[in-house]
């Protein structure tokens, strides 16, 4: 089973992040393509777009709905089970977010439910 962590992608790149995932739907403001390092931009297991501006209206106080909302979009995604295959040999995984938060993001709920489904 793969190790499963998470890292913005702001901060520096090291050979212990494994296989890189950027897992936003937008590019990441301020980072040139060609300098950020990823090996998969896995956009299809992103929060829908209206999920995610819903979500940016009022992230205070739509955090456990979002959660929750986000990860009956991962149950019924055939794009995670095509995500989990990609990554299963892998040994460790970083999942790459660009969100300000570190503790509240659709990063951290991936990070959870993969972790439950990756064996």
């Amino acid at each position: 089973m793969a190790e499963i962590k998470t890292k913005r992608v702001y901060e520096q790149e090291y050979e212990s992040d494994g296989f890189r995932v950027l897992v936003d739907k937008l590019w990441p403001r301020g980072i040139k393509k060609e300098n950020l390092h990823y090996d998969l931009w896995a956009k299809d297991i992103t929060p829908s777009t209206e999920l995610r501006q819903w979500y940016h209206k009022d992230m205070k106080n739509r955090w456990k709905e979002f959660k929750q909302r986000y990860t009956e979009e991962l149950e019924e995604s055939s794009a995670v089970r095509t995500f989990v295959d990609a990554i299963k040999k892998e040994k460790v995984v970083t999942l790459l977010y660009a969100a300000k938060d570190v503790k509240q993001n659709h990063a951290i709920i991936l990070q959870q439910y993969l972790e439950k489904i990756v064996k």
